[in-house]
C-alpha cells in the first residue's frame, strides 16, 4: 500500500507536467508541498510544488519549452536556448530554475538538469545538490528506463548510508540515521546558516519516518556492516579501523578528494588510499567525514544562491 502524502496527488502532479515538452529522464516533486514537515511551515495547504526536470538534450528542451512557456522565464529567455543550456551546465549547481508559476492553480518552481550531470553527482557528489535531494523521499512522477540513470540513483542512496554510518556511534535509531542523512546535503549550505529554519533537517525527517524507512529499508537490510532490528527501529554498526577502512573506501569521489585534501600534509601528496587508512583509526573519524561534506556543499550552495536572487528577479 502506497504511503500517504499531502493532498495534493499524483493526478495533480501529472496534470501539471503535461504542461511542459515531454522527453524526460526523470521528473520528480519534492519538499513541503508534498510531504509533511514539522514547524511554523506546517500548514501546507498551498505550498509551493518544487519540481526537477531530467532531460537528455537540454537545449532541445530548453527550446521547445521556451515555445510553450516564454513567460517563465527571466530576461534570459531572450538570449536564446544555447545560453540557458550554458549556464545551467556551468554554474550554480547544474541546475536551471524558473521559480514562482502559476500552473494549473498551483504555485510551482522546477530545476532543469541534464542527464549527465544528475548522473556525475549521484555517482560523486560534485554538488549534493540534487542528488541531495533524492537522498530525501521525493515523488517521481515519470521515469524512463535508462539503467545508467537508475543505478546510479541506488548507489546515492547507499553513499548515503556509508556516509552517515562513519558520523554515527555504535548503535543508535531509525530516527537517528535518518536525520544523519537528511542533513547530509545542509552541511556547510549557505542557507542554512543565514535565512532557513535551522531545525529544518527534524522537522523534514520527524513526520516522514515511514517514507524514509520505504527508502532506505531494503538497503539497511541487506548491507553486511550493520545489524538491523527493524522492529525495535535499532541499528549495530562496525566501528572498528576495518569496518571504517572499508566504508570511507566506498564513499563518493568527491567527498573521498575532499577527506584527502583536509588530511594531506602540504607537500606530502599521499594518494586517497593512505589517507583514508589513516582517517579510519582516527578517532575524530566521523569529524573528518562531516568536515569533508561541508566543503563538498558550500561551494556550491553559494554559488546556487546567487543565481537564485537573479532568476527571483525574472521579468515577464
Amino acid at each position: 500500500m502506497a504511503l500517504q502524502t499531502l493532498q495534493s496527488s499524483w493526478v495533480t502532479f501529472r496534470k501539471i507536467l503535461s504542461h511542459f515538452p515531454e522527453e524526460l529522464s526523470l521528473a520528480f516533486v519534492y519538499g513541503s508541498g508534498v510531504y509533511r514537515q514539522a514547524g511554523p511551515s506546517s500548514d501546507q495547504k498551498n505550498a509551493m510544488l518544487d519540481f526537477v526536470f531530467t532531460v537528455d538534450d537540454p537545449v532541445a528542451w530548453h527550446s521547445k519549452n521556451l515555445k510553450k512557456n516564454w513567460s517563465h522565464y527571466s530576461f534570459l529567455k531572450v538570449l536564446g536556448p544555447k545560453i540557458i543550456t550554458s549556464i545551467q551546465n556551468n554554474y550554480g549547481a547544474g541546475v536551471y530554475y524558473n521559480s514562482l508559476i502559476m500552473c494549473n492553480g498551483r504555485l510551482i518552481k522546477y530545476g532543469v538538469i541534464s542527464t549527465n550531470v544528475l548522473i556525475e553527482d549521484l555517482l560523486n557528489w560534485n554538488n549534493l545538490y540534487i542528488a541531495g535531494r533524492l537522498q530525501k523521499p521525493v515523488k517521481i512522477i515519470s521515469m524512463n528506463e535508462d539503467i545508467t540513470l537508475r543505478s546510479a540513483l541506488d548507489r546515492n542512496l547507499k553513499s548515503a548510508v556509508t556516509a552517515a554510518f562513519l558520523m554515527l556511534p555504535e548503535s543508535f535509531s531509525e530516527e537517528d540515521l535518518f536525520i544523519e542523512i537528511a542533513g547530509l546535503s545542509y552541511s556547510g549550505d549557505f542557507r542554512m546558516v543565514v535565512g532557513e529554519d535551522k531545525t529544518k533537517v527534524l522537522n523534514i525527517v520527524k513526520p516522514n519516518i515511514p517514507h524514509f524507512r520505504e527508502l532506505y529499508g531494503s538497503i539497511l537490510q541487506e548491507n553486511p556492516q550493520v545489524v538491523y532490528k527493524s522492529q525495535q527501529g535499532w541499528l549495530e554498526i562496525d566501528k572498528s579501523p576495518e569496518g571504517q577502512f572499508t566504508q570511507l573506501m566506498t564513499l563518493p569521489k568527491t567527498l573521498q578528494q575532499q577527506i584527502n585534501h583536509i588530511m594531506d600534509p602540504p607537500g606530502k601528496n599521499r594518494d586517497v588510499e593512505e589517507t583514508l587508512f589513516q582517517v579510519a583509526h582516527d578517532p575524530d573519524c566521523g569529524d573528518v567525514v562531516r568536515l569533508g561534506l561541508k566543503k563538498s556543499v558550500i561551494y556550491s550552495s553559494l554559488k546556487l544562491h546567487k543565481m537564485w536572487k537573479g532568476w527571483l528577479r525574472k521579468t515577464s
